[in-house]
This record gives structure tokens, C-alpha cells and sequence, in this order.
């Protein structure tokens, strides 16, 4: 299990799942390179680039580019990410379709010879249901993580989106809120990160965007958390009645102990003197054990043990 990534299996299945319309396709390139990528300049000319350490992610993003727009693409470079060790793939496309490819994406405009970037999400890209879903789809695709619980953990849901800038983040915070689900929104160096941390919210996460072996996949890690948090009340609600019980024990012995060093145990009715000798011959019985042997109700023999304590206080104050 220790190479089984869940973010992996949710992308996998996305990518299987593709997109049928141009639309969609369209909403979820622009996610995608708002989460990837970024505007460069080369010469005279603008164009954009992207990183991901997904080769099936990169292929699946420059065929919808390609089909789409007529995209040509090289590969830039390849790094190391120092946080994983894994290489992260830079991809170029800079060409004189490149900034018409960005305003139809919603993520430049262009007026007259000014140009600048959209920070927000361009609402005419998710006019459509359809195409909310495939731009949150997009998203996750770029820069989603979502990973569950170890078993010796407590907790440890989590699925998470980064974003560049706060307008874009809040915006698809509100977009996942259209669907009822409510995100939360932190500062992580320097970038805006959308996250979800309940079972609940993550399995509507999952559902919207379609990806229902991965929604399997974390119903049955919840199952077997929630048994294994059932075996641990139990253990622990047994060991707490132990020790209760070990510390009435305790409290019954010091008591006849008492008595029997200062008055003796032959000072006791017969019912009482029964229940001490019982006690101080088995000194860690429970009193269940102590009660099946002496033919007494629970309640009973808890009642002498009561009295017992009760005398011992007594004569100790005397």
C-alpha cells in the first residue's frame, strides 16, 4: 500500500472519463493553465507555458489544445520537485495563436494594442453546469491533492486545490459552494490554497466531478476507520471500567485491612464478615466474580462494601 497514491487514482480516472464537448473542453484547458501555468514573453511575442509532473496529464491537456486551437508545444525542461523527487515537465507554446488562445481561454484580454490578465474566473467559460464541473475538473487536474487517512491516525481527510492569486481562489470557492460544497481558503507561500477536510464534502467533491471508483475507494477506507474507531472505544471504555474497577478494590481492601487492625473482623455481623474475607482472599476478583461466589446481587455486595468502607472511616476518626 505504501506506493498507492489516492490523488493518482482520481486523475487516472478523470482522464479516462475525458470530456465530450468543446465547451467543457474549453473550461477545463483554462482551469488547468490557471493552476499550471504561466504568460511569458519571447521577443515580441506572448505565449504561455505549463508545469506538471504528470506525462498523462501533459498529454491529455495538449491533445484538447491541439484539437481545439491547433496548439504546437515543445518540452522546455525537465526538473526535480524538491518536495517529492519527482521531475515536473515545463511545456511552451509561444506563437502568434498563443495570446488568441489566452483570451479564449479567459485568461488575457485585449483592447485595442493593451493587454492584460484576467485574475478572476472568466463566468463566461461556466455559463453551463457542464462546464462548472469541467473547470473544476481542470483545477484538480493541475494542481489537486486529496489523501486519506492512515490507519493510525486519527484524522486525515484532505483534498486541496492551489491557486495563484486570492480572486481566482475565492471565485472557485464559490463555484464548489454552487453545488453545495463549502471550501476553506489559507495562505500557503505565496499561493491561495482551496481545501476541503470532511469525508462528507469530499465525497461530494468526487461525486460532482464524476469520479466514482475513487468515491468507492474512500467509502471503504471510512468504513474501516469507523470500525476501527469502534474497536478502540470499546478497548478504551474497557480498560477505563478496569481500572475503576482495580481502584474500588484497592479502596475495599485498605478499608477491611482497617478494620481488622483495629477491631478485628470477628467484631462484624455475619453477612459483613462474609464479604470481607471473600474480598481479602481474592484481593483482585471483580465484582461480578466476588458476588457469583458468595450467592449476592451485584447491588448487594456493593452495598456491604459501601457499609464496610463507611465503618473503617468511622473507627479511623475515633
Amino acid at each position: 500500500m505504501a506506493s498507492w497514491n489516492f490523488t493518482h487514482e482520481i486523475k487516472r480516472e478523470l482522464l479516462k472519463n475525458g470530456l465530450e464537448n468543446t465547451c467543457c473542453k474549453t473550461a477545463a484547458l483554462s482551469a488547468f493553465l490557471r493552476t499550471t501555468g504561466s504568460v511569458v514573453r519571447r521577443g515580441g511575442t506572448i505565449g504561455f507555458e505549463f508545469l506538471t509532473e504528470s506525462e498523462d496529464v501533459a498529454e491529455f491537456f495538449i491533445s484538447l489544445l491541439e484539437d481545439i486551437f491547433g496548439a504546437d508545444w515543445k518540452v522546455v525542461q525537465a526538473s526535480p520537485d524538491s518536495r517529492n523527487g519527482r521531475d515536473r515537465l515545463c511545456f511552451e507554446c509561444i506563437s502568434e495563436r498563443s495570446l488568441y488562445i489566452l483570451t479564449e481561454l479567459g485568461i488575457a484580454e485585449r483592447a485595442g494594442d493593451d493587454i492584460s490578465l484576467k485574475l478572476d474566473i472568466d463566468p463566461y467559460l461556466i455559463e453551463n453546469d457542464c462546464c462548472k464541473r469541467a473547470y473544476i475538473i481542470g483545477a484538480f487536474l493541475g494542481t489537486g491533492s486529496c489523501s486519506l487517512p492512515k490507519e493510525e491516525q486519527r484524522s486525515g481527510y484532505h483534498l486541496e486545490i492551489i491557486f495563484s492569486n486570492h480572486f481566482l481562489a475565492d471565485d472557485f470557492g464559490d463555484l464548489l459552494a454552487q453545488f453545495e460544497i463549502l471550501a476553506k481558503c489559507v495562505d500557503r507561500k505565496g499561493a491561495r490554497v482551496v481545501y476541503l477536510k470532511s469525508r462528507e464534502s469530499i465525497s461530494d467533491f468526487l461525486h460532482l466531478i464524476g469520479a466514482e471508483s475513487a468515491l468507492e475507494t474512500l467509502g471503504e477506507v471510512a468504513v474501516r476507520k469507523d470500525v476501527r474507531n469502534r474497536i478502540n472505544r470499546v478497548a478504551n471504555c474497557m480498560q477505563q471500567n478496569y481500572d475503576k474497577s482495580v481502584l474500588a478494590s484497592v479502596k475495599q481492601v485498605q478499608a477491611i485491612e482497617a478494620i481488622e487492625q483495629i477491631v478485628g473482623l470477628d467484631s462484624l455481623d455475619a453477612n459483613l464478615r462474609a464479604v470481607a474475607e471473600a474480598r481479602l482472599a481474592d484481593k483482585e476478583a471483580s465484582l461480578k466474580e466476588l458476588s457469583e461466589r458468595l450467592g449476592l446481587s451485584k447491588s448487594c455486595l456493593n452495598h456491604r462494601f459501601r457499609r464496610l468502607v463507611q465503618l473503617a472511616a468511622e473507627l479511623s476518626e475515633d
